[in-house]
C-alpha cells in the first residue's frame, strides 16, 4: 500500500485544524450569548419594574423615598417603612444565622466523628429544601405563639438594659420585627451553613496538621489556618443568605405583622417590601399598583448595593491577601 504523501497529510491537518477553529469559535459565541442573556434578562426585569413605577417614582421622587405614610385612599405613598423592615429583619436574620452557620460548619468539619457528619449534613440540606410558605405556617401558628410568651420576659430583662432597652419594649404581640428575623435566619442558615462547610473541606491537610503538630488547639487551627484560608469564600456565602433574606416574602408575610410603622422596638410589627407586595398587589389599581412596583424596583436597587458591597470587600480581600 503506498504512503499517505506529506502534502495529503499536511492539508488534512490544516482542515482540523479550522474545523476545531470554528467549532470553538461557535462554542464561545454560545457562552457569551448565555451570559448576555441573564444580563439582558435582569436588565428588563430593573427597567420594566422602572418603567411600572414611573408615576410614583417621577412623579412624588424624593418623597417616596422618605416618607412612612401609605393610605391608598388619599394615594399618598412612601417607601420608607418597607425599606426599613426589609434590612432590619435581614440583619437579625444574618446576626442570628452566622454564628450558628459558623459552629455548625466548624463542627462538621473539625470535631464530629465521621458517622455523625452524614446525617447532620443530610438534615441541613433538608431545611433548605422546605418551601418558604412552610416556615410561614411554623412561624405563624407555632413561634409566634412562642414569642408571645417570651416576650413579657425580653420586656423585663433586656427592656431594662441602656441603650438596647428601647428595642424590646413593646406588647406581647408575638408579630413583628424580632419574630421576623428570626424565621429568616432559620431560612438563611442552611445555605450560609453549606457554603461555609464546603470551603472549610478545601483547606489543605497538611496545613491543619502542621499546626496540630505544633502545639495549636482546635481554635487556634481554625481563627489561624482555616478562617484565613477561606476568607473570601465564607464572606460571600454570608452574603449569598443576606441576598436571601432580602428577597423573602412569603415566610415574612405571615409572621411580620404587616404594619407600616417606623417603631424603635422589635417588638412591634412592621413591613418589607415583598410582603408589602404579596399583600397588596391583587387588589392594587392605578397608582397604588405603581407604587408597589415601584417598592419591587427599590428591592433590585438595595440587593444590588449589598451585592456591590460584597464585591468590594471581595476584591478588597484578594487584593489584600496578594500583598
Amino acid at each position: 500500500m503506498a504512503p499517505t504523501p506529506a502534502h495529503q497529510l499536511a492539508s488534512d491537518a490544516d482542515r482540523r485544524s479550522h474545523r476545531d477553529a470554528r467549532h470553538d469559535a461557535w462554542f464561545r459565541r454560545l457562552l457569551k450569548g448565555c451570559a448576555l442573556l441573564v444580563l439582558a434578562t435582569l436588565l428588563g426585569a430593573a427597567l420594566s419594574t422602572l418603567w411600572g413605577g414611573r408615576e410614583v417614582l417621577f412623579k412624588d421622587g424624593f418623597h417616596f423615598l422618605t416618607s412612612s405614610t401609605w393610605n391608598p385612599v388619599a394615594d399618598d405613598y412612601g417607601a420608607l417603612a418597607p425599606i426599613y423592615g426589609t434590612l432590619v429583619t435581614s440583619l437579625i436574620a444574618l446576626v442570628l444565622a452566622v454564628p450558628v452557620s459558623f459552629g455548625i460548619a466548624l463542627f462538621l468539619t473539625e470535631i464530629a466523628p465521621n458517622w455523625l457528619r452524614g446525617p447532620v449534613a443530610t438534615a441541613i440540606e433538608l431545611l433548605a429544601s422546605i418551601p418558604s410558605i412552610i416556615y410561614g405556617m411554623w412561624g405563624l401558628f407555632v413561634f409566634v405563639p412562642f414569642m408571645a410568651s417570651i416576650e413579657p420576659t425580653l420586656s423585663d430583662t433586656l427592656g431594662k438594659v441602656p441603650l438596647i432597652g428601647k428595642l424590646f419594649d413593646g406588647p406581647p404581640l408575638g408579630l413583628g420585627l424580632l419574630t421576623a428575623g428570626i424565621v429568616l435566619a432559620v431560612m438563611i442558615l442552611p445555605f450560609i451553613c453549606a457554603v461555609m462547610r464546603e470551603v472549610f473541606q478545601t483547606v489543605p491537610t497538611r496545613l491543619k496538621e502542621s499546626s496540630y503538630a505544633l502545639g495549636s488547639t482546635t481554635w487556634e487551627v481554625v481563627w489561624d489556618i482555616v478562617l484565613p484560608y477561606t476568607r473570601s469564600a465564607v464572606i460571600g456565602g454570608i452574603f449569598l443568605g443576606l441576598g436571601r433574606a432580602l428577597g423573602e416574602t412569603m415566610a415574612v408575610t405571615f409572621v411580620l405583622g404587616n404594619a407600616y410603622d417606623l417603631s424603635g422596638s422589635l417588638l412591634m410589627p412592621g413591613t418589607s417590601i415583598s410582603s408589602s407586595i404579596a399583600n397588596e398587589f391583587n387588589e392594587a389599581v392605578g397608582t397604588h399598583r405603581s407604587a408597589l412596583i415601584a417598592l419591587g424596583f427599590l428591592l433590585f436597587v438595595v440587593t444590588f448595593i449589598v451585592l456591590l458591597i460584597a464585591r468590594l470587600m471581595l476584591r478588597r480581600l484578594s487584593r489584600r491577601e496578594g500583598n
